[in-house]
């Protein structure tokens, strides 16, 4: 006699009448009340991302203090980086060499976009010059904005940085946003793309006072909603003193106002003890705090965004160009580790930022077409890659588009997608 059979639980359910033989049918013999105790269970987890949803994300941040922001202060960027690339060009690329591709297209860029996303410094790059010079101030460029905007010169992406909400700067940083808002909104709708960034955030209620901050302002002017950055510059920010990391709670106590994470190198650098000469975007301090960064994102739809460097390309030849493949190195690296946005501070720091990124996305751009490519027809290069790595495929494939270095249809071609297709599987749609 042979072992005792035993019964399979696909099997006809006696309470629903379901055939459990059939592969897709959804009835099991479980008790479906089982299902909708762990829907009420999850619903919280269940709920939309609480980050601001972003289209393209800029490919870098220009800070410009506000006392020298005027509404010419977007073609003069452009025209003294494509100075400084005429003077000491040819440029350097993703390994030193001169790239003529690369070269076309940042002079393109430069000519016609040589900021993606602006902000109005009025934190360390301004400084506290009294309430009256600032009061002046913040009206001034926000006249300039507003007339940026109506001769159509103001970058896509556009804000101010405040003053944060620790109590020595509270109550300025607070009118200043006002005025600043105040008298933008006098002169037009408030530009797309706008948001205010919210410096040296040290702690989750500051987090939720700037979310009833954007909210009264909306009362008070009629927005449809104020969107904020947190600038991530301490390491209270990091690490909470019960051990937990704040960062995480803060994107969602903002109440789907969070637009993006910014770190800080240098402030944050010096809080944690890095002697001057030592602070760096690649000091392992600074990537510790930025993988805690990228962690406290992931999932959310907060962008995240690396911080600057301070080595400007100034003086002579030799100088301009050695910090020219210094910040192109390190905006390779950015990019390398998932950083695909980062802070430009000087004119001549644009033609390595545009340069070391369509230089990362055209070396990067036959093999990672070829790899969807192959994923999408279920053959092999060699290398076996799943729905999460074809997702990351495309999404490169989809910033190599956005930021510039490629054209639609060169990669469609490529990857053998149609643009519908590719920003589908980039959004993770159809990807399994």
């Amino acid at each position: 006699m042979g072992p005792p059979v035993v019964p399979s639980r696909l099997t006809t359910n006696p309470r629903v009448g379901c055939d459990r033989t059939r592969r897709h049918d959804l009835c099991v013999t479980l008790d479906p009340r089982v299902a909708d105790r762990l829907d009420t269970l999850l619903a919280a987890d269940d709920v939309t991302r609480p980050g601001v949803a972003v289209a393209r994300q800029p490919v870098h941040t220009v800070y410009v203090p506000a006392d020298r922001f005027t509404a010419a202060t977007v073609g003069e960027w452009g025209a003294s980086a494509l100075a400084a690339l005429d003077a000491h060009g040819p440029l350097p690329t993703a390994g030193g060499e001169a790239d003529d591709v690369v070269d076309a297209l940042v002079r393109a860029k430069l000519a016609t976009e040589p900021i993606e996303d602006l902000r109005i410094d009025f934190e360390d790059g301004y400084g506290s010059p009294g309430d009256g010079t600032e009061d002046t101030d913040a009206r001034a460029a926000a006249t300039a904005l507003a007339r940026a905007v109506a001769d159509g010169s103001a970058p896509r992406n556009t804000g101010i940085r405040m003053k944060s909400l620790e109590s020595p700067d509270r109550r300025r940083g607070i009118r200043t946003l006002d005025l600043f808002l105040e008298t933008v909104l006098a002169a037009g709708p408030l530009p797309g793309g706008f948001r205010v960034t919210l410096p040296k955030v040290t702690t989750v209620r500051q987090v939720e006072a700037m979310v009833e901050l954007c909210a009264a302002l909306d009362d008070e002017y009629g927005l449809p909603t104020l969107n904020f950055e947190l600038q991530v510059e301490t390491p209270q920010a990091i690490l909470g003193p019960d051990g937990t990391v704040p960062l995480a709670r803060m994107i969602h106590c903002c109440a789907g106002r969070c637009a993006g994470l910014h770190f800080g190198t240098y402030d944050y650098s010096a809080s944690v003890g890095i002697a001057a000469a030592h602070q760096s975007l690649e000091h392992p301090a600074a990537d510790y705090a930025k993988a805690v960064m990228q962690v406290a994102a992931a999932g959310t739809g907060t962008p995240v965004c690396d911080g600057s460097t301070n080595i400007l390309p100034v003086g002579d030849g030799q100088q301009v160009r050695a910090a020219w493949a210094l910040h192109a190195r390190l905006v390779r690296r950015s990019l390398e580790r998932g950083f695909y946005q980062g802070w430009d501070l000087h004119p001549a720091q644009l033609p390595t930022r545009f340069a070391a990124t369509f230089g990362f996305y055209r070396s990067g751009l036959p093999a990672a077409a070829g790899r969807l490519r192959a994923y999408r027809q279920r053959s092999s290069l060699g290398v076996l890659d799943e729905p999460a790595t074809a997702k990351a495929l495309a999404r490169f494939l989809h910033r190599a588009v956005d930021c510039g270095a490629a054209e639609l249809g060169e990669v469609s071609a490529l990857a053998g997608v149609t643009p519908a297709e590719l920003g589908d599987l980039a959004a993770g749609v159809g990807s399994s």
